[in-house]
């Protein structure tokens, strides 16, 4: 009995720790703003860039094969996703700098999952149901609260221009995500692995020439903690936190990696009040409250449509999603294809 569950005990273990690192990364580059003379564009480059060659490290040392075929295919999705990569980090950061790490996080990952719905629903006609209707609602009801009643000054506070940037964020992930989607029921979705790693490759070449602009190389002061923090950046929450989550995601249901990601949001407002001092209002918390309330209403109503279908149809998913996409896969799609998810 325990060998059968054990592998998904495994997963749940693996998607845990790959969500909390995620919620840290915006707690790091807060923490390089203050010293180290890089922007935001800067630390995506620096990010990707590490995360890249770290991913490649561990493709090199499990020496994977390549694919047969597809070879034009693979690299248009390679393109597109880190393109939409590229958006979904750099937005985040500028987002963080902007009005904090807490709200940048909950914006971005509340308001994921309620476009991925939305859009879905638009070009893919998929049912947007009971439980889309609700998070759509609960969706814009949270940021409106988040707006208007997060005040205007001081740690944490709310600024409109970094909820945009916030929103910006979570449009390129979740462009990624139905594109992943799209690509999967096409049957050209392709290793979730090979084209994260090659994705933030992208990411990384498309933001040198910005990321050059901004101040590619930090200040001297404080050059080791600097680099302390950019290794860790590289390695925690994006090689090792994205290899996680794919391990995870691939035994486990979508639903329960959606729900095992709001651990991201969570530790991310729990070290944005305990390390960096941001002030939670009144506002703030209610807002946060509707827009992980409407992402928990897009895991329910998912969680409903996987019981009402039979048990192949649950098991026989395909790949996990690209870089970024971490969010829940849709309101009533049983697939497990994409069991999306962040950023970040």
């Amino acid at each position: 009995m325990f060998l059968r569950h054990a592998p998904a005990t495994r997963g749940l273990i693996y998607v845990v720790v790959a969500a909390t690192g995620w919620g840290t990364a915006g707690a790091v580059a807060a923490a390089l703003y203050g010293h180290s003379g890089l922007g935001p564009l800067a630390l995506t480059f620096w990010r990707a860039a590490g995360g890249f060659v770290l991913l490649l490290a561990v493709r090199t040392a499990r020496r994977r094969p390549a694919r047969a075929g597809g070879r034009r295919v693979a690299v248009h999705r390679v393109v597109a996703t880190g393109a939409g990569l590229t958006v979904f980090q750099a937005a985040y950061f500028c987002a963080v700098r902007s009005t904090g790490l807490a709200v940048a996080t909950v914006v971005t990952l509340g308001s994921g999952p309620v476009l991925i719905a939305l859009a879905a629903r638009l070009t893919m006609g998929e049912r947007l149901g009971r439980g889309g209707a609700l998070a759509v609602a609960g969706a814009l009801g949270g940021l409106a609260v988040l707006v208007l009643g997060g005040g205007s000054g001081g740690a944490g506070a709310v600024r409109p221009a970094g909820v945009g940037l916030a929103l910006l964020s979570a449009s390129g992930y979740a462009a990624i995500t139905l594109l992943t989607r799209w690509w999967g029921r096409q049957g050209v979705a392709g290793d979730p692995f090979d084209t994260s790693m090659w994705a933030f490759g992208i990411c990384a070449v498309l933001l040198l020439p910005a990321a050059w602009a901004e101040g590619l190389l930090p200040h001297a002061a404080q050059l080791g903690r600097t680099l302390l923090l950019l290794g860790y950046l590289a390695s925690v929450p994006t090689a090792l936190a994205y290899g996680l989550y794919f391990a995870g995601a691939a035994v486990l249901r979508s639903a329960t990696v959606s729900v095992v990601a709001l651990i991201e949001p969570v530790s991310a407002t729990v070290l944005a009040v305990a390390l960096l001092g941001e002030r939670l209002t009144a506002a703030t918390v209610l807002g946060t409250v509707c827009l992980l309330g409407a992402v928990g209403s897009l895991v329910a109503d998912e969680a409903r449509g996987m019981r009402r279908l039979p048990r192949q149809a649950v098991v026989s998913g395909g790949a996990a999603p690209a870089a970024g996409s971490r969010a829940a896969e849709g309101p009533g799609r049983g697939s497990r294809r994409v069991p999306e998810s962040r950023r970040r």
